[in-house]
């Protein structure tokens, strides 16, 4: 127990692994845990985007992170990460399954390789990455497990077949995993955003027609920005949440409240 509240939001000397960390809400929460104090391990497919993206949080942040390359949805891939995270940082005490993608449209048109695609991203890689880190999180007795799951973990849109179903999925995983580890130290949580003005809602934005009617569910009227996902992501790595577990953390301007 800290004596200052602000002191249990700190994140020093803790090792944070990001997936999905080169751009977007994932590089936004790398950011943010940095400047929480926490060194980071950024990871995703491309080293290019993630090398930038490391050498710009650590130039902004004076933490240290580094790029490691992995394909969240090949199990022998994420153990083998997990075997370089470690021996580069000796640890990692918060893990952030955000890697993600998405294919839209009604169910007629979607293949099986688009279902495929998205699951296999969404919610295997949280899967594997979990097992990979979570027990050795339990080992140590602290840790901090934080899935991205969506609004649409919990209400639906048409043509998001995959998408929405792998969220949904993200939520009871991080729920499971919560009951698994109860009492360790390790706690796991998902953090589930509405629309945000990122890569992935790019070509509904630039329909206005259907971006507008898409802004009317949204009891806020707007996307969220990306800063706004910031405090959510330092509650949920820090002391500050250590009886909060098996929780989902709508950010989503009120969507899910209707």
């Amino acid at each position: 127990m800290t004596n200052n509240v602000l002191d249990a939001f700190r994140l020093d000397g803790r090792i944070a692994l990001v997936t999905g960390a080169a751009r977007g809400l994932g590089f936004t929460m790398a950011s943010a845990l940095a400047q929480a104090g926490a060194d980071l391990a950024l990871a995703g497919r491309s080293s290019g985007p993630l090398e930038e993206a490391a050498a710009a949080i650590a130039s902004a942040t004076g933490r240290r992170a580094k790029a490691f390359v992995a394909d969240v949805t090949s199990g022998a891939d994420v153990d083998r990460m997990a075997g370089e995270v470690e021996a580069e940082f000796g640890r990692v005490d918060i893990l952030i399954n955000n890697a993600g993608v998405n294919k839209r449209g009604p169910i007629q048109e979607l293949s099986e390789a688009d279902w495929d695609l998205v699951v296999d991203t969404n919610l295997k890689g949280p899967f594997l990455c979990s097992r990979a880190f979570g027990p050795r999180m339990v080992t140590r007795g602290w840790g901090r497990v934080i899935h991205m799951g969506s609004a649409l973990s919990a209400v639906a849109l048409p043509g998001r077949t995959p998408y929405a179903s792998s969220k949904a999925g993200v939520v009871n995983l991080s729920r499971v995993l919560a009951l698994e580890w109860a009492g360790t130290g390790v706690t796991s949580n998902a953090i589930c955003p509405g629309a945000f003005g990122t890569e992935m809602n790019k070509s509904l934005m630039a329909d206005p027609v259907k971006f507008k009617d898409f802004l009317s569910i949204i009891p806020m009227g707007r996307l969220g920005e990306l800063h706004e996902l910031t405090g959510a992501v330092v509650f949920l790595a820090s002391e500050a949440s250590s009886y909060v577990t098996g929780s989902a953390l709508f950010v989503d301007g009120g969507w899910t409240a209707r």
